[in-house]
Order: structure tokens, then sequence, then C-alpha cells
């Protein structure tokens, strides 16, 4: 099969199986994904055009989060669908190390990625998480999850450990400061951070705007 009927074949199964997903995970998300990704790649030398449109398009067909804490459920079933499409073995093998490698596993745990394609995709999903559209799809996920909103007693965890990364249950501002506000220092391409210097000021913004609300800071009247 060529390289662009793979691509097609792919984004068609993957809008049909995320359409009406509602955690924030759903084809817009993946769709904004693949777009970075291509935008991002054509500045990377050496990021193979055809691995890393499918690395994004697959990253999140089966994410540890929806299936139990298993590992391996994304790469298995990247690889059930590209060998269905006679996708080359060394093509799979690719994108299943972008798969493995792309989540983040907690503050403390390195997340490195062994492929120019899994950087590539990892910084397009990574921005996808900051800014607007990332607050936004916080929110989605927390209320997806049954999480609360905010909980001051209940503080920030630093995880040392994937373990205890996929263990956590925090309120959803918690996200922010165990990972959102921290992507930015991650990223690997240089016009990732590029566009990630304006999402983060718009994520610090927001919080500092929430936690006067909550507190209702904001509604102090002026004397005259």
């Amino acid at each position: 099969m060529e390289p662009q009927e793979l691509i097609t074949r792919t984004a068609d199964f993957v809008r049909e199986k995320f359409l009406h997903e509602g955690s924030g995970h759903d084809w817009e998300h993946i769709r904004r994904v693949w777009q970075t990704s291509r935008a991002l790649a054509v500045r990377v030398p050496g990021a193979d055009p055809l691995v890393t449109e499918l690395g994004a398009l697959l990253h999140d067909v089966a994410d540890w989060k929806f299936h139990g804490g298993d590992e391996e459920a994304g790469p298995r079933e990247a690889r059930r669908w590209l060998l269905s499409l006679g996708a080359a073995e060394e093509v799979i093998q690719r994108v299943e190390t972008i798969i493995r490698e792309i989540s983040f596993k907690g503050l403390g745990v390195p997340t490195p990625m062994s492929t120019p394609e899994g950087e590539v995709v990892q910084d397009a999903d990574r921005l996808d998480a900051i800014g607007a559209i990332g607050v936004a799809r916080a929110f989605a996920y927390g209320g997806h999850k049954g999480r609360a909103l905010h909980d001051p007693s209940v503080p920030p965890v630093q995880h040392d450990s994937f373990e205890s990364y996929k263990k956590n249950a925090g309120p959803t501002i918690n996200h922010f400061y165990e990972k959102l506000l921290h992507l930015r220092e991650r990223l690997h391409t240089p016009a990732a951070r590029e566009v990630a210097e304006k999402r983060q000021r718009f994520m610090e913004a927001f919080l500092a705007q929430f936690l006067k609300e909550w507190e209702g800071e904001d509604m102090a009247v002026q004397r005259s």
C-alpha cells in the first residue's frame, strides 16, 4: 500500500473510532496533533513523514488511561491495525516505539523519545495539552473521571514513578501543577517551544483568575 493511502486509511479509522469520545482525547485532539506533527516534522532533520503521521494518528489508539493501565494496549492495537493494511514491519515497529514512549509518566520521571519522529509527535501532543485548548481538555478529562474542580486541602503531588502517576485521582487544578505547567520545559523542538511560550502565559493567567474567583477575591467592592 502506498504511503498516502496508509495515512488516509488510518485517519479514517481513527476518526470513526474517536469522533464522539468525550474525555478530551477525541478525534479533534488527534487531528490537531497530526497537523501539528506534520508542521513540526518539516523542520526536524531525519523525521520520516510516514512514521511521523502514523505515529500522530495512532498515538491515542488505545491509551493506557482507558485500558486499565495497560501500557502495551496502544502499541498492540497500532500493530494490529497496520498489519491489516500490509504496512512494512520496520514502519510498524517505529510507530509502536512512539506510542510506547510518548506518555507523561510523572513529574519526577524522565520521558525521552528515542527517535526524531517521536520527539515531533510528543511535542505536538504536549502542545495540545497547554493553552486554551489544554485548559478545556483538562476539565473535560476531570469531568469524565468524576474529579473535583479544586480542593485546597489536597496538595499537588510530584509523582516520582509511573505507578504513582497512574493512581492519581486529585482535583483537576492539581493537574496543572503536577503536569501541564511543566510541559513547556520538556519540549524538544525550537518551533514547539516558541508556540508554548504564549500558551504557557495563558494558562498562568487562567490559574491566577480561577484562584481569585474561587476565594471571591475579585468581588471586593471599590470604595469611593
